[in-house]
């Protein structure tokens, strides 16, 4: 009876780890196998070198930030804002996600093709809030501004260290929010 295979989803699986932790530098065939308690042998089994596992790391994070969570969104239903809300939790808030997403921006800082790959992904997520945010203004400038503040804000957050005196983070962040998006206390959006 031959030996048990590292399924291909664990190598990359670990390799999304690795790349949350310590950026694409720390993705390495050796340190991967010795994560996972295996032979490097068995990686090669399934990719034919580091720069194809990177490349399903890189389509996995995109499935799962955008595909996956626009598919999540549209299950759970209400308005085009409530799913702008929704997608912003589900991909900036979590354990699993912001940091592989935060990793993956810094990685295309330095690379040309994951920088095109992240400017599609972003350009999606744009696009959701362009829909949500022309739901209540009619300006197309005021509904890129707002969308571009939105995202910088979901994305920023993460590495602004200022205090607020008087407030949380999270307060902060809700007000912001509701400006950026016409919700008011109190106010439905006009």
């Amino acid at each position: 009876m031959g030996a048990l295979r590292t399924p291909r989803e664990r190598w990359v699986e670990e390799g999304l780890r690795a790349l949350a932790a310590g950026g694409v530098d720390a993705v390495r065939v050796e340190a991967l196998a010795k994560a996972l308690g295996v032979t490097k042998g068995g990686f090669y089994g399934y990719f034919a070198d580091r720069g194809a596992l990177l490349t399903e790391m890189l389509d996995t994070w995109e499935r799962e930030s955008v595909d996956d969570v626009f598919a999540r969104i549209e299950e759970e239903g209400g308005d085009a804002l409530d799913k702008v809300r929704l997608a912003g939790q589900l991909t900036f808030s979590g354990d699993r996600l912001l940091p592989i997403d935060l990793a993956v921006r810094d990685w295309a800082r330095r690379d040309r093709a994951v920088a095109d790959r992240l400017r599609r992904v972003d350009n999606r997520r744009m696009q959701l809030l362009r829909d949500a945010i022309s739901t209540f203004c009619s300006d197309p400038d005021e509904v890129e501004a707002r969308s571009l503040l939105a995202f910088c804000m979901a994305i920023g957050s993460h590495f602004l260290a200022a205090d607020h005196p008087g407030r949380t983070r999270a307060q902060v962040n809700a007000r912001a929010g509701d400006l950026l998006l016409n919700r008011w206390p109190g106010r439905p959006a006009t």
